[in-house]
């Protein structure tokens, strides 16, 4: 089964966005969603409202996960999927810190509290695949280096448990020369990027636009599977952008 996966930073909702606060946004992002057909959706920054908002104008999505406080009012790394098409019949999430079981911690000089949500879906075909998406720390290099680390072996001990293939998906807040994509990729992950002619630009714009840069949000996938092609959003959506960062969009199959 091959699986068209979008990750999406939203941008959580603040009033000093003026224009682009998430209020004049909101259509724009569903719209990039249902534009973008994907099958799974994964998201940062959303606030319970905010997700509840994609929800009302996403009929043929529904979304897992909690925040990374614990508390309903903190960011999600939620994930969307088409529920006509794939069922989750596995999920959970664990915080990026010192004690992954308890949410709202910091560790190693984070910022913030920093988390992954996972889910294995099963589509009509029975074919499955598991999906972790995450968040990593914007200020500290240690927490983004201790972060990805964790992921990597959360992810190493259930594909020897249940050897699908895997997506790996969010906002890294690091450039590709990183330590942190550095690392996924010794462990033998592929990246969208792979297959997207370079320069790939930027994907964090700030509402801007352009492409000078490089990106901080990725997508990649285990060694039994493989990205089929790729692409960076960079539509402007009723009139403007739907985020400060771009939507990136993969085809994902088994390989």
């Amino acid at each position: 089964m091959d699986l068209n996966i979008m990750t999406f930073n939203l941008r959580i909702h603040v009033l000093g966005d003026g224009d682009n606060a998430w209020p004049n946004r909101v259509t724009g992002a569903a719209d990039a969603i249902r534009q973008s057909n994907a099958d799974i959706v994964c998201t940062q920054e959303g606030s319970i409202a905010m997700l509840q908002d994609l929800q009302r104008l996403l009929p043929d999505y529904r979304w897992l996960g909690v925040s990374r406080g614990g508390a309903a009012d903190d960011e999600y790394c939620a994930i969307f999927y088409k529920q006509a098409s794939l069922e989750p019949i596995e999920s959970g999430h664990f915080s990026l810190s010192e004690n992954p079981e308890q949410l709202g911690l910091k560790s190693w000089d984070a910022g913030c509290p920093r988390m992954c949500t996972w889910a294995k879906f099963v589509g009509k075909d029975d074919a499955a695949w598991f999906v972790y998406n995450t968040h990593l720390d914007h200020l500290s290099e240690q927490a983004r280096d201790n972060g990805i680390q964790l992921i990597l072996a959360r992810m190493k001990d259930h594909a020897q448990r249940s050897p699908l293939p895997f997506v790996l998906t969010g906002d890294f807040n690091c450039e590709p020369s990183s330590n942190v994509i550095a690392l996924v990729e010794q462990a033998g992950f592929q990246s969208a990027y792979s297959v997207i002619e370079e320069p790939h630009g930027r994907t964090y714009h700030a509402y801007e636009g352009g492409e000078s840069g490089y990106p901080i949000d990725y997508i990649f996938v285990s060694p039994n599977a493989r990205i089929a092609s790729a692409f960076i959003d960079r539509n402007i959506y009723n009139g403007r952008y739907p985020s400060d960062h771009y939507p990136v969009l993969a085809v994902v199959s088994p390989a």
